[in-house]
């Protein structure tokens, strides 16, 4: 497609939705007509977030010598890094350590998921004036995503932020605060490529993985990965189609995954992301995860978190800066109950092979350099097994007393661990640090400089770092 009718495909849908002509810089960027380069050690970062809190006794900081009653089923196996051990149920990850490191010290104050959710994505401890965990506010903290994507600049057609494959709800329904742009006012709310549909009951990597809590495998046909397709008919020509209601006409027919992925104060930011994928189709493939080849799409697994990681790998190579990967939504987790068979059937399995490959193909094409890959949840598990609520397997609660975090690629030292907890795995006795810290990485590794600022909806000048970034893990 010419830029030129990219272009009046663009004035067409300002038409309708309050897009005007004056705003195509992604356009011209498009075009080869600006060059936007992060000066960080990273030129993108994947932020896999793992709804419901990883149990950091069955992953990256296992405790084989204590009581049972705290080091569980699961046993540790080495890896290629002399002295360092993980879950028995990551042997992928297990043989490349040499490409990932370890913080075993992150904590905050909080174990209500709500609040667990709204620190790790904003990356502030300190809740706002009139926080409410029901529901987002124009008052709350920008998210880490809301930040990137406002700070940042296009590289391209695509936005610089981009949150998949779904929003953060929880199974009542209730949308969790601190996803969005908050104070940095609706319009910069990340953008949400809503591949996957809410279910209340849906929980894990569907189709093969999807299970429940207390009640193991689901068989649902009805959970599918949609990708992002915004096609408009090339049957129409745009030079002589002027009349506005026919034109709405046809868009509209293009337009009912738009709308569903869209609430309606961002409808016309989602309109434009469509302008933008219009002028440069190519791009458009980027998130087309079903048209991979069967050997990429096996070895990420065929389901809803190998599809994710791999659309996250497409977006980054596409010049998406900053592309957070929601791993898991409405808690899925939350291993209360039956944590050993739910993590070892259901949970462990498609990660461990999804970031895998993903760690495999960023290294092959010379993108982990330049690509930090974090890995976390809103919070750890209790160090002692419990069957809370007369639950019939065992499993551990929230703990926001420490979580264990990974973190690869982006001029990450691999093997390095950061931090270590007392013998029962409950708190940090060295190198504490702070949700504050991970967000401070980031930023640092996307070039944001640490006298960075954003402004508030009232024009006032937020400072962006409140921490200081994971040194020990790089260089």
């Amino acid at each position: 497609m010419s830029t030129r009718r990219a272009a009046v495909k663009a004035g067409a849908l300002g038409l309708m939705g309050g897009f005007g002509m004056d705003q195509l810089a992604a356009l011209e960027a498009a075009s080869g007509k600006s060059d936007h380069a992060g000066s960080g050690k990273a030129k993108s970062v994947i932020y896999i977030f793992l709804s419901g809190g990883l149990s950091q006794h069955e992953s990256f900081d296992m405790k084989p010598d204590a009581p049972s009653e705290i080091r569980g089923e699961f046993r540790p196996i080495a890896t290629k890094t002399p002295g360092v051990h993980i879950c028995e149920h990551l042997p992928e990850l297990a043989k490349r350590s040499e490409t990932w490191a370890l913080c075993r010290s992150l904590s905050h104050g909080s174990n209500e998921h709500s609040d667990g959710h709204y620190i790790m994505m904003t990356g502030r401890t300190d809740l706002p004036p009139g926080f409410d965990r029901t529901k987002p506010k124009d008052t709350d903290w920008p998210s880490i995503a809301a930040l990137a994507g406002t700070l940042l600049p296009s590289t391209g057609t695509l936005p610089s932020s981009l949150v998949l494959p779904e929003k953060m709800v929880h199974r009542t329904g209730r949308t969790l605060p601190g996803q969005f742009g908050g104070l940095l006012g609706r319009q910069n709310d990340p953008f949400f490529l809503e591949a996957s549909k809410f279910n209340p009951k849906g929980y894990g990597a569907f189709p093969g993985y999807h299970f429940h809590h207390a009640d193991g495998f689901q068989n649902r046909d009805d959970l599918q990965f949609r990708t992002f397709s915004l096609d408009l008919p090339d049957t129409i020509d745009f030079e002589r189609f002027q009349e506005r209601l026919q034109l709405r006409q046809q868009l509209d027919e293009q337009e009912q995954y738009l709308a569903s992925a869209a609430n309606a104060d961002g409808l016309d930011r989602y309109r434009e992301m469509a302008v933008r994928l219009l002028s440069d189709p190519k791009t458009q493939s980027a998130f087309d995860v079903h048209a991979a080849d069967a050997k990429t799409q096996d070895r990420y697994g065929r389901n809803a978190f190998g599809w994710s990681l791999l659309m996250a790998r497409q977006l980054v190579e596409s010049g998406v800066r900053l592309v957070q990967v929601n791993l898991g939504n409405n808690e899925t987790w939350d291993n209360h109950q039956a944590i050993f068979p739910n993590l070892r059937d259901y949970l462990f399995p498609p990660t461990d092979r999804a970031v895998s490959a993903l760690l495999d193909d960023l290294s092959e094409s010379g993108m982990l350099d330049d690509t930090l890959v974090v890995l976390a949840s809103e919070f750890g598990r209790t160090p002692k097994i419990s069957t809370l609520g007369g639950a019939k397997l065992p499993g551990r609660d929230h703990w926001g007393a420490v979580q264990s975090v990974m973190l690869a690629g982006g001029g990450i030292r691999g093997g390095a661990v950061l931090g270590e907890t007392d013998k029962l795995g409950g708190h940090p006795v060295s190198d504490g640090r702070r949700a504050e810290d991970l967000a401070a990485t980031i930023y640092e590794a996307l070039g944001l400089p640490r006298d960075g600022h954003w402004v508030d909806t009232a024009g006032r000048p937020m400072p962006l770092y409140h921490g200081e970034p994971l040194a020990e893990l790089f260089g």
